[in-house]
């Protein structure tokens, strides 16, 4: 199947856990790229709060914040269950019997007039009601619609009104002789009968509620008359005595029969590997789908989950499972660009998969519309380039390259900014944390890493402002050791990195965490100041290229 025809469906576009600038700008600025192609299915989205750096972009550049998706896992919305509407409760059983031989389904929704559920009833339900029904009353005590009655009859309605309800008396079937008939027709009882006047009017005189007159014999104008006098309606059918006797209890309405209690319905945002369970310890074949009103959508049923396929997602600015939003182990992988190394996330099928030594993705991406030949707008060029100044650190990084330096310059241009009054407003709204909680600015930008067995995190937060980083050092490395043990990780670290000095305060937390990094940053601890669980570390201010890959060859070695 070819990209094109899937341009219908959703693809969703993200980057990782606690985005930074990069992975919300490459991830809009990659689904601009899509539908500028024709694939208007791409959808950015982001799977954690923005951060303050992130937000002032958006800001600035009058671009709405993607939509939060923090979950990836298949959804009942995903797949392809039975949307049928539901029926209202007052149909006929015949009605209910035929609209499931129509539809080749087991089960109806009964719903409404808003579309909430309020029932259900099975193909058993009916064929039980049939068999096992022996009290002659049963059709009142169901309150029968006459209307119900003329359509399962093919009837018409000589006397009365079709919208009244039969709700008092018992159904019997007039065979005997007049004089006989006075013995057991009560009052507002149903009475089937063939043509014969002298029965009729016996019935009309016993104060029978509606005569069903069979064999489509006329009624003669005398008990019409006296028929409406009595108030007994009269109705006409082509059937016969025997069949009308045996088709009328279809005509009875289906609430009468229908669950109503303990329904076990699943909302259409309910994810399918919670609901597995569930479907398989219950005997129901179909279970009701709402939306998040309650509004009925249609059935589900344990076959429509073979062969059930994950969301389809588009990784951008990572390639590694444990920094990727919940349930990628299960979603569909469309595309992958990165700058990173590569990690440990696994496809299903080919992917296309592009991966440059960058210092930025949304470089990569801006290579991408320049290869399409589309052009770029400002606001996208404001986004892009905000990108690779926070990647970079407005080029300071190592990780910089000149591709990078060069495609800011001429993205700045096209979005009408000065680089450096615009980056310093940028890393001003990044490092303002006044007001912000420990829990806010831990997770700013947090990424967690695995090498063999050995699991570790670490967070950033980048500041022009020395002292506040400073002031900042207890509080985070209080909240890391909470950290750690909500993550159930090794170690922990946390980057305090200045700007201006273009140097890192390391929090180090956990068994051995210190001294790794003195190991692999080869500092001798009797030539530091000795301040317990913090590491200077001049110069570095890259996670990606300057502290993670010193840590994992230490962790190796």
């Amino acid at each position: 199947m070819s990209e094109k025809s899937l341009s219908t469906e959703k693809i969703f576009v993200t980057g990782h856990r606690n985005p930074d600038t990069d992975s919300i700008c490459s991830a809009i600025c990659y689904a601009r790229l899509k539908q500028l192609q024709g694939f208007d299915g791409y959808v950015p989205c982001h799977p954690d709060t923005l951060n303050p750096e992130s937000q002032f972009v958006l800001n600035f550049f009058g671009v709405d914040e993607p939509q939060q998706l923090d979950d990836v896992r298949t959804q009942i919305k995903d797949i392809a269950f039975r949307r049928t509407p539901g029926v209202n409760k007052g149909i006929s059983l015949k009605q209910a019997w035929s609209l499931m031989q129509t539809t080749n389904a087991v089960t109806l929704a009964c719903v409404n007039n808003e579309g909430l559920l309020e029932g259900i009833i099975t193909i058993g339900d009916i064929t039980q009601s049939y068999m096992n029904l022996y009290d002659s009353s049963i059709i009142s005590k169901a309150r029968t619609k006459y209307a119900n009655i003329l359509d399962t009859l093919e009837a018409s309605m000589v006397i009365g009104d079709p919208e009244a309800y039969f709700e008092s008396g018992k159904v019997l079937i007039a065979a005997a002789n007049p004089d006989m008939m006075e013995n057991y027709i009560e009052k507002n009882d149903l009475v089937i009968l063939g043509n014969r006047y002298e029965s009729q009017l016996c019935a009309i005189e016993m104060e029978a509620g509606c005569l069903i007159v069979c064999d489509g014999a006329s009624v003669s104008l005398t008990i019409r008359k006296l028929a409406e006098e009595r108030g007994c309606a009269v109705i006409t059918t082509p059937y016969d005595t025997y069949t009308t006797a045996r088709l009328i209890n279809q005509s009875m309405p289906i609430r009468h029969f229908m669950t109503t209690d303990d329904i076990i319905s699943f909302s259409e945002e309910d994810f399918l590997e919670d609901i597995h369970d569930i479907m398989a310890s219950k005997r129901h074949r179909d279970f009701p789908v709402l939306d998040a009103e309650g509004r009925f959508l249609g059935m589900i049923s344990r076959r429509n989950l073979l062969g059930a396929r994950g969301k389809p997602v588009v990784l951008v600015d990572h390639n590694e499972r444990s920094q990727a939003v919940n349930g990628i182990e299960n979603a569909d992988i469309r595309a992958i660009i990165d700058h990173h190394r590569l990690g440990t996330i696994e496809t299903l099928s080919p992917v296309f998969f592009r991966n440059q030594p960058v210092g930025c993705t949304s470089t990569i991406i801006t290579q991408m519309y320049r290869e399409a030949g589309i052009e770029i707008d400002r606001q996208t060029a404001g986004l892009l380039c905000s990108a690779i100044i926070s990647d970079t650190l407005l080029f300071r990084s190592p990780t910089c390259t000149e591709i990078d330096r060069s495609t800011a310059i001429e993205l700045s241009k096209i979005a009408e900014i000065n680089l450096d009054e615009y980056a310093r407003k940028m890393f001003a709204a990044a490092s303002n944390l006044k007001g912000k909680t420990d829990q806010e600015i831990f997770y700013q930008d947090f990424k967690r890493f695995s090498v063999g067995k050995s699991l570790f995190c670490i967070g950033q937060i980048t500041s022009l402002d020395a002292d506040e980083l400073d002031s900042l050092k207890p509080r985070i490395r209080s909240y890391a050791e909470t950290a750690m043990d909500y993550h159930k990780v090794d170690m922990m670290f946390f980057m305090l990195t200045d700007i201006l000095t273009e140097s890192t305060q390391l929090i180090c937390v956990g068994p051995g965490a210190e001294q790794l990094v003195l190991n692999a940053f080869h500092i001798n601890e009797s030539s530091r100041d000795i301040r317990d669980g913090i590491v200077d570390l001049p110069g570095v201010v890259s996670r990606k290229k300057q502290l993670v890959p010193v840590l994992m060859m230490a962790l190796q070695m």
